[in-house]
């Protein structure tokens, strides 16, 4: 039998090469998200929906172990806090931090009773730094670092592990909306933007989804099997200089 992984928000992105990697690596993958996708068994779900993710992944976890999840699922918003309406504060935790507390909740009963499991959360390297008008997606990732050191204590007596991946600047779809919703509002040239983007990074490029997705599947494996309540930062060295 397979194992299974569970990936939320896998249908583009970091997501999408996480489904197609653990797909690779001979797992069943079920991918919730509200956008359809040919890679792996999708699940249409909203992840703000707590009733519907419990819904859905209690159907999985009928057919078998839930070995691993990926909590992936994100939005991305820009301003600082002057600039955050309520309604926006919201639609981000309701996404970032709400989602992943929806699906982690939902598979801990199965994973509990099998004495075994890998949650990985999709964090950033904002858990580490602060970066300008960023306030609300900044505080829904440090929400989710915290949220994986705090599960990875009350679950180890079960053997079930937590990490968070906290991913610099990735070159994903995700950026690209972000770098373009800058220039329609600074009137910047994006060929100009994301050249000084890469050359930010020590390493001088942008990250990409598939080097991420290979981070993921490692917390995922029993090679990882000691490693539990890390923050994993994969950024090109951003956060180290």
């Amino acid at each position: 039998m397979k194992k299974v992984c569970i990936v939320t928000g896998g249908s583009s992105g970091i997501g999408l090469s996480i489904v197609k990697l653990f797909l690779a690596k001979n797992y069943q993958v079920f991918n919730l998200d509200i956008t359809a996708s040919t890679f792996g068994d999708f699940c249409h779900c909203d992840i703000t929906n707590v009733s519907q993710v419990n819904e859905v992944i209690t159907n999985i976890a009928k057919q078998g172990t839930i070995d691993v999840l990926v909590s992936n699922a994100g939005i991305h918003f820009s301003g600082s806090i002057e600039n955050t309406s309520e309604a926006d504060l919201m639609r981000v935790f309701d996404i970032n931090v709400k989602g992943a507390y929806a699906a982690i909740s939902a598979v801990l009963p199965t994973m509990k009773a099998q004495s075994n499991g890998a949650i990985i959360l999709m964090s950033s390297d904002q858990a580490l730094i602060a970066k300008h008008n960023s306030f609300a997606y900044n505080l829904s990732k440090a929400a989710l670092a915290s949220m994986a050191k705090t599960t990875a204590l009350d679950y180890a007596q079960f053997n079930i592990r937590a990490n968070a991946v906290c991913p610099g600047t990735i070159e994903t779809p995700l950026y690209h909306q972000a770098i373009n919703h800058y220039c329609e509002k600074s009137g910047a040239n994006k060929v100009a933007v994301h050249a000084e983007e890469a050359a930010l990074q020590p390493l001088g490029r942008l990250g990409q989804a598939e080097e991420v997705a290979e981070l993921v599947y490692f917390l995922g494996s029993d090679k990882a099997k000691f490693i539990t309540g890390s923050l994993q930062v994969i950024d090109g060295g951003y956060t180290a200089q």
